[in-house]
């Protein structure tokens, strides 16, 4: 989209001209920061991403302080796990027959009424194991609709030129939020259950109050019937698309054998000998690298040879891993992990990239459904796999067999998808 001014097509490189005599030199640049409804959308996510990461720490703190259960803890993960493998191909049916921004919204003003109970439930006592199950239920159905809906939602406020730009700022929400979140939901449980709720609540009905003042084109959408055909029409649209299909098979894999994360603790106390302190700096180190690359992302679009940078990427993300898993010294682990973060982001941008690029609009609510379940199943399986591995052969073998093995991931798919190598840039078309 080109900027104007005063109703001029303005360059978009370096230009000089004469007005007055007077000689101005600008550059112009498209940015997404000049979009309403983007920096609504930017700022609304920021809100819902913040407050679902305070409510699952009070979550799970008020869950074992009621119970000092282990077992009840793990069904809270579960009951928020569960609705995302369960309403998958229903969200995309959603997200492509109705209005994503109406989805969006609605999904979030039930999350604050869901924080508005459990305040309620905390100050009057009424507040139990059934009633916390309950509400992590509903948060996880709500953020399994809120995901993907919001992921088909972000093409429709910008232009194709600058998606990149827009992906990377969005990510860069995710980043944030993963640092911040947790951190400010410890402070304020702190000072109260009461505090935490309340806050969350009125954060999610602002970001709800963001997203309803969102402004879209009006788009004609093609209501088919609803058959089995329709509802896996996703699968069916990645697996005829090369790019796309390697594209999100290459995220389950390279995570799924990339979860070194989830053996900080091991790290931390045994091997490192850095007590909880340490641990913390540990967890924030690749969301601290995330949030810069996505910055810097966001300001330097990847333009060139994007297949290259993308195995690139994860080759760095495989050596930082091994790095990490040899290392003893904790200032050379804490850089192992910001190179993890960082390289991570860059996968991620190019990949989001190109499946919000290569997919119509008519199928964006679908297809990242199933992205969506993709990535949370190789979230969650890869911690299951590396503390499985970590059982047999020790901590650090387990995270250097799995940096070996996202290498050899990254040179299998160089080799299975060669389009996807070759890709020069984001708008090339795929080829079916």
């Amino acid at each position: 989209m080109l900027s104007t001014w005063e109703g001029t097509a303005r360059p978009r490189d370096l230009t000089s001209f004469s007005e007055k005599g007077v000689t101005v030199l600008f550059k112009a640049k498209d940015s997404v920061l000049r979009h309403p409804s983007f920096n609504k959308f930017w700022v609304s996510r920021m809100f819902s991403s913040t407050s679902f990461q305070m409510l699952s720490v009070a979550i799970g703190w008020q869950m074992y302080d009621l119970t000092h259960d282990a077992f009840s803890l793990g069904f809270v993960g579960l009951a928020q796990f569960l609705p995302m493998v369960l309403l998958t191909f229903v969200v995309g049916q959603v997200a492509d027959r109705f209005d994503r921004r109406k989805i969006v919204y609605i999904c979030q003003v039930i999350e604050a009424l869901v924080a508005a109970l459990l305040l309620f439930g905390n100050l009057h006592g009424w507040l139990g194991r059934e009633e916390i199950l309950v509400a992590a239920a509903v948060l996880g159905a709500c953020r399994a609709f809120e995901g993907p809906t919001s992921s088909a939602l972000l093409p429709m406020l910008v232009p194709k030129t600058i998606m990149q730009q827009a992906i990377a700022w969005s990510t860069s929400v995710g980043q944030t939020t993963q640092i911040l979140g947790p951190a400010l939901g410890g402070v304020l449980f702190s000072l109260g259950a009461t505090s935490l709720y309340s806050t969350a609540a009125i954060a999610l009905f602002a970001g709800a109050i963001l997203t309803f003042l969102i402004r879209t084109e009006p788009v004609e959408r093609k209501f088919e019937p609803i058959t089995m055909r329709s509802v896996f029409m996703g699968l069916s649209f990645i697996y005829r698309h090369p790019i796309i299909l390697g594209t999100i098979s290459l995220d389950l894999f390279a995570v799924l054998l990339g979860g070194a994360t989830a053996l900080l603790p091991i790290f931390a106390q045994d091997i490192l000998h850095a007590g909880p302190v340490g641990l913390g700096l540990l967890r924030t180190a690749p969301a601290v690298g995330a949030l810069l690359m996505s910055i810097v992302l966001a300001y330097y679009p990847l333009r060139k040879s994007v297949g290259l940078k993308l195995f690139g990427a994860l080759g760095v993300f495989g050596l930082a891993t091994m790095l990490f898993a040899i290392s003893t010294n904790v200032y050379l682990s804490l850089f192992a992990l910001f190179l993890i973060g960082a390289s991570d982001v860059i996968s991620v941008v190019i990949r989001s990239s190109l499946v919000q690029l290569q997919t119509p609009d008519e199928m964006r609510g679908r297809v990242n459904a199933v992205n969506s379940l993709f990535i949370g199943t190789s979230n969650q399986l890869g911690e299951f796999e590396s503390g499985i591995v970590a059982g047999f052969v020790g901590a650090a073998p387990a995270a250097l067999i799995g940096g070996i093995g996202t290498l050899a991931v990254a040179g299998l798919w160089m080799y299975m998808f060669p389009s996807l190598r070759r890709m020069k840039s984001l708008s090339e078309e795929t080829r079916t």
